[in-house]
């Protein structure tokens, strides 16, 4: 069973700004593309941030102005800073590890709760 050690989230006012970080089993981040999900009451899940061992990047348009994700490919660990919080930033944020080179594999984190409100 593989274990993504996720860390950070919590509460904060409209503005504010939070930190998620994302470790992973270096057998598994090595090549893979790593990130995070959110997923809000009622809605799917939807993609916020990824990121490339390389270092290619991709936004979901909502955040991209907002959230930065960076990765120590030392430590095998993203980060997702997040800054300018709004409320409807609210939702659990997954991380994710995924490999799309044979062999394929996805995993996830068991997720972090962001609240935004005043």
């Amino acid at each position: 069973q593989v274990q993504l050690a996720e860390s950070g989230g919590g509460w904060v006012q409209p503005g504010g700004s939070l930190r998620l970080s994302c470790t992973a089993p270096g057998s598994i981040a090595s090549s893979a593309i790593m990130g995070w999900y959110r997923q809000a009451p009622g809605m799917q899940r939807e993609l916020v941030a990824t990121i490339t061992s390389g270092g290619n990047i991709r936004y979901a348009d909502s955040v991209e102005d907002r959230f930065t994700i960076s990765r120590d490919n030392r430590k095998n660990t993203a980060y997702l800073q997040m800054d300018n919080l709004k409320p409807e930033d609210t939702a659990v944020y997954y991380c994710t590890v995924r490999r799309v080179m044979t062999p394929t594999y996805t995993y996830w984190g068991q997720g972090t709760q962001v609240t935004v409100s005043s």
